[in-house]
């Protein structure tokens, strides 16, 4: 079923990396840097029109983040989350508070029970933007947001979407930290069962 009270899929859109050296050629620091990203494209309900309640869509964002954790467990291949980030682009006939309302904590919250309870809120960017826009999605450790090693992006675009009444909602995943961070602080190892602020 791609339809849901007051959401509609017209499509997945599926983005993966897999890095292996760094920029400057030198080989991975221990496994290869993997990145999916997963977007799904949306009727936007409130397209062309100023609605003051988007309750609706909030609401039903949590069985759309249900959808998500569907296409995570097809496509993860048994490779373990360390970090994760959302994102939207509104179409130019909605608003960007209509893509917020897309990815709420009632979207993110079947996200995190499937990454067993993730405790670090997911990072999120969006705009409003044409059919073929390029979004950076951000990514941050699921366990602790100040793990420096785990700051990235992903970049996802869809050549036909968003239509301008169309929202492309992304989350993004990363199995590990950036190749050869170097910049201290706190690591990945250290961050087990904190309470995600730090």
């Amino acid at each position: 079923m791609e339809n849901f009270g007051t959401i509609k899929i017209r499509k997945w859109h599926l983005v993966r990396e897999e890095v292996l050296h760094n920029e400057f050629g030198i080989a991975a620091d221990g496994e290869p840097l993997q990145k999916l990203g997963i977007a799904a494209v949306v009727t936007n309900p409130y397209a062309g029109r100023y609605v003051e309640n988007l309750d609706d869509v909030v609401r039903d964002s949590e069985w759309l983040g249900e959808q998500f954790v569907q296409k995570l467990d097809q496509y993860l291949a048994g490779a373990e989350i360390q970090s994760y980030g959302k994102a939207c682009i509104v179409g130019i006939a909605g608003e960007y508070e209509h893509g917020n309302a897309f990815i709420t904590t009632r979207f993110a919250d079947p996200i995190r029970a499937r990454l067993g309870g993730a405790k670090a809120w997911i990072p999120s960017t969006g705009k409003r933007s044409s059919a073929g826009a390029s979004i950076d999605v951000p990514l941050a450790h699921m366990n602790a947001l100040y793990v420096r090693s785990h700051y990235d992006t992903l970049s996802v675009s869809i050549a036909d979407s968003p239509a301008p009444d169309e929202i492309v909602i992304v989350c993004a995943f990363a199995t590990r930290g950036r190749l050869h961070a170097r910049l201290g602080g706190l690591s990945a190892n250290e961050v087990k069962g904190n309470d995600g602020l730090y």
